[in-house]
């Protein structure tokens, strides 16, 4: 049995804490796991293997984050594009065998009814082996009009439906055998397979080439570019699940949220007496029902009541909480108007390190960069910006054009616009450096990669 977790979300309805580089599924939202960890470490009890579909931008993020809690039974299906989700699972189940129980899940969810989890799994695979497309249906608790739905009968799905308003939301509680659409799934891997190639023969054909020709690397699998846009984009619900007859559900409670919205999180998150979301950085004069979030500055409010105040060392967010599903009409605005902001979060991970803008203006950015020992940059030049290096601490290995100097600390290196030049760490503790960009134009895509140990574009 294997655990196919999808890590492509952007989840841009949590903005400004999920930025593209750094999504919600990444986010350690409740304490020191992300989502995406407690999702690895549920599953990892009953799926003794695991593999992650991810875009090449969050690989290396994702493979931290399992390092960090001892996760060595992965493997990876790497997507230089999005595809939504169908596509995702055909490319990963094209790589096992057919008879294999594969469990899909989201990485962005949060469950905390771990018993009832594992009971509800059972039951999936015990309908799976019998070659049944298995959805988890969930018994809703309120009339939410941002889930879809699932009508039943027993586990026999009568039909999906989209996103009610109010009133027909209401009426499915009613009913008692409507559930939500969890986005878990589970099936032999040739079952959905051959689903998808009677459903959406030309996505079952893409899909195959472009596992054919992908790139391998002993766990790792990097689809190419080119054959990824030639894959139809449709989510498995449309894809297969709304068409197949062999659609079972299995009914459950399994204390879920998708964490869609700051509205949705602040449910799940812990509240003092007065209501307000638990923040050591939150200082109250009679405000409450609120959701405070800051990693550090302090905040204080007066009166204040059924508000969110989200506050990132770039960005603040200050709304109703009952408006929180207009935070996606806010994200469609920032795309004309300030793309940056969603797409770096303070602090970027980066497969050899970490780096953190601390100032930047007309002409200029100021970066903190931390090299992990062993790490480094790939080889590259910049059109439109010089940089100027000073060591903070740790010992340099860097590399200008044809020549390679030692920077120790409290010295410094010039890199002029157009040269070649590479960071690396040698020591055996991390290298800080302090860079300064000048130039008519800062943005990190100024970046042309000559060499890199990471394969990245």
């Amino acid at each position: 049995m294997v655990n196919l977790i999808l890590c492509g979300g952007a989840g841009t309805r949590l903005w400004p804490i999920s930025r593209t580089l750094l999504p919600k599924q990444f986010v350690k939202i409740f304490g020191e796991h992300s989502l995406f960890q407690r999702v690895v470490q549920i599953n990892s009890g009953f799926f003794p293997e695991q593999c992650i579909v991810s875009n090449a931008e969050q690989y290396f993020l994702a493979k931290e984050q399992l390092l960090e809690i001892g996760s060595s039974k992965t493997s990876f299906m790497l997507e230089p594009v999005g595809r939504n989700t169908a596509p995702a699972i055909a490319l990963a189940c094209l790589g096992l065998p057919e008879d294999e129980i594969v469990l899909v899940s989201p990485s962005d969810q949060l469950i905390r009814d771990t018993e009832s989890y594992f009971k509800a799994v059972k039951r999936a695979v015990e309908l799976a082996t019998e070659n049944n497309l298995v959805t988890f249906g969930l018994k809703p608790t309120a009339p939410e009009t941002g889930y879809g739905y699932i009508e039943a009968s027993g586990e026999k799905v009568k039909r999906f439906v989209e996103k009610p308003d109010l009133e027909t939301a209401k009426k499915y509680i009613s009913a008692g055998n409507f559930y939500w659409n969890s986005g878990i799934f589970c099936f032999r891997a040739g079952v959905f397979l051959a689903e998808l190639k009677e459903l959406a023969p030309e996505m079952h054909a893409a899909c195959k080439v472009a596992h054919e020709k992908a790139a391998r690397e002993n766990t790792l699998v990097r689809v190419h570019h080119k054959d990824m846009l030639n894959i139809p984009a449709d989510s498995i619900d449309y894809a297969v699940m709304e068409k197949s007859k062999k659609v079972s559900v299995v009914p459950c409670s399994i204390g879920w949220s998708d964490l869609g919205s700051f509205e949705s999180l602040y449910r799940e998150l812990p509240h003092n007496a007065d209501g307000n979301t638990e923040n050591s950085h939150h200082i109250s004069v009679d405000s409450k029902n609120c959701l405070i979030m800051s990693s550090n500055k302090q905040i204080t409010t007066i009166d204040l009541e059924d508000m969110m105040v989200v506050d990132t060392a770039d960005a603040l967010l200050v709304a109703p909480l009952s408006s929180s599903q207009k935070v996606k009409k806010l994200v469609d605005t920032l795309k004309e108007k300030r793309p940056d902001l969603l797409h770096t979060p303070q602090i970027v991970i980066r497969p050899w390190g970490t780096y953190e803008v601390i100032d930047e203006g007309l002409r200029f950015k100021v970066k903190c960069i931390c090299v992990n020992p062993g790490g480094r940059l790939s080889l590259q030049k910049h059109l439109y910006r010089s940089e100027h290096w000073v060591v903070v601490s740790g010992m340099a290995t860097v590399t200008v054009g044809d020549e390679a100097f030692f920077v120790r600390p409290n010295e410094s290196i010039y890199i002029p616009s157009g040269t070649k030049h590479r960071l690396q760490n040698e020591g055996k503790l991390p290298l800080i450096i302090v860079e300064v960009q000048v130039g008519e134009y800062t943005g990190e895509d100024d970046i042309i990669r000559v060499d890199d140990d990471y394969k990245r574009q």
